[in-house]
């Protein structure tokens, strides 16, 4: 074998990297083949607008909660609107509202898309005081040119 080295250590070096190296590559491509399930992408109402995200995959929407849209059914059924200034997203949410979720606030949310074009939100995180923006929000904000830093929030 002519492509081997004809020193004895370097052709065991040889050989364990040309081992090691495959085994390696089979288990970072099953960890990541494991994990697809596992992320969760966030998206603004005006991005997720333009993307074709499929129904029942688990995304994060966040925007503002947008004033008069917030209806409660009864019996922990509520639906609100999230937006962005761009679009806005309907959202169902069954179960009990975090303490600070308020009307214009910032709020991230959990859930899938279904296939009216509807959100429904598996978890809901609102924002913890009047100053807080989570970084989600306020970068897709930003991106959409609806808000900047040190500039009031954009009225709904």
């Amino acid at each position: 074998m002519q492509w081997l080295p004809k020193s004895p250590r370097a052709r065991r070096r040889f050989i364990f990297i040309a081992v090691a190296a495959p085994v390696l590559a089979l288990s970072v491509g099953l960890t990541l083949w494991a994990m697809r399930e596992q992320v969760t992408y966030f998206y603004s109402p005006s991005e997720a607008a333009r993307s074709e995200i499929a129904a029942g995959a688990t995304v994060r929407l966040g925007g503002l909660v947008e004033t008069g849209s917030v209806s409660d059914a009864g019996e922990g059924h509520h639906q609100f609107s999230i937006t962005d200034g761009g679009a806005a997203v309907i959202v169902r949410y069954n179960g009990d509202l975090p303490d600070l979720f308020r009307e214009g606030q910032g709020v991230v949310v959990q859930g899938s898309f279904q296939p009216d074009g509807s959100f429904v939100a598996s978890q809901v995180l609102a924002k913890h005081d009047e100053t807080y923006m989570p970084r989600e929000v306020a970068d897709a904000l930003k991106r959409e040119g609806r808000w900047r830093e040190g500039e009031p929030l954009p009225e709904n």
